[in-house]
């Protein structure tokens, strides 16, 4: 198993706490609308639809929502937004860097509500190209632990896949690879017959900042006041949060 930055870990736990903001909810219907437009209303020819659709509905968004969220995408029903998505960069307290991508129908307000968090929060904005080059695209699908699912086992089916490495995150496992083979990776997972909670590429930090627990919970802090913004979808940050530390907030 390689090793990984534990902020993994705390932001896997944070997302069961961003779906009962509700907030959650609203971005993936963006997500599923933004697929279905792009590649298509059938999500069987559309892999991108097909994940959208698959993390909506183990974060327990109703299938309605889900089936309008296509049809406005598609253009079968009236109602979809002209969505835009926009990736802005920026650094947390303590040189932390951090890439923000925004799915936003208002480019203006956007920017405004991620300066705003970002400078509240003892953050700033950075220059295009500043934050960018030390983030690289990567597919990445999370497993849970069940079923006597281990690290060993999903090597066994991942690798040929084309995965890259298998991180454990306490509760689940991360399985990373090239962002264009995670689909492969996580059709391999599904006929082996495991289950799996999400599949998307996203963007992994290749140099790390190591935190302390102040410069833990400002960074968080900092994440926490940019997803609170419905225009922001994710933010990535370069901070690794050891151990101890995650055990620290833990206790918080």
């Amino acid at each position: 198993m390689s090793g990984h930055s534990k902020w993994a870990t705390t932001k896997h736990k944070k997302a069961a706490i961003d779906a009962k903001r509700g907030k959650l909810f609203a971005k993936l219907i963006k997500n599923i609308e933004v697929a279905a437009r792009t590649g298509g209303g059938d999500p069987a020819g559309n892999p991108t639809l097909y994940d959208a659709i698959q993390k909506a509905k183990k974060s327990s968004v109703p299938n309605d929502n889900i089936d309008r969220a296509v049809k406005r995408g598609s253009g079968a029903e009236a109602g979809g937004a002209d969505w835009e998505t926009i990736t802005y960069e920026g650094y947390a307290p303590g040189g932390v860097a951090i890439l923000i991508e925004c799915l936003t129908d208002n480019r203006n307000r956007a920017a405004a509500e991620v300066r705003t968090a970002l400078s509240r929060n003892g953050g700033s904005l950075a220059d295009p190209g500043s934050v960018s080059y030390l983030f690289t695209r990567k597919g990445v699908v999370v497993v849970p632990k069940a079923d006597g699912v281990t690290e060993d086992s999903l090597l066994e089916v991942v690798l040929d896949a084309g995965a890259e490495e298998v991180n454990d995150l306490g509760e689940a496992f991360e399985i990373v690879s090239e962002a264009a083979d995670f689909v492969e990776v996580r059709k391999a997972i599904q006929e082996a017959g495991i289950d799996y909670e999400s599949a998307e590429a996203s963007f992994k930090p290749s140099v790390e900042v190591p935190l302390d627990a102040d410069g833990a919970r400002k960074m968080i802090r900092v994440v926490e006041a940019l997803e609170d913004s419905d225009d922001v979808q994710d933010v990535y940050a370069n901070g690794d949060i050891p151990d101890d530390v995650v055990a620290q907030l833990d206790e918080d």
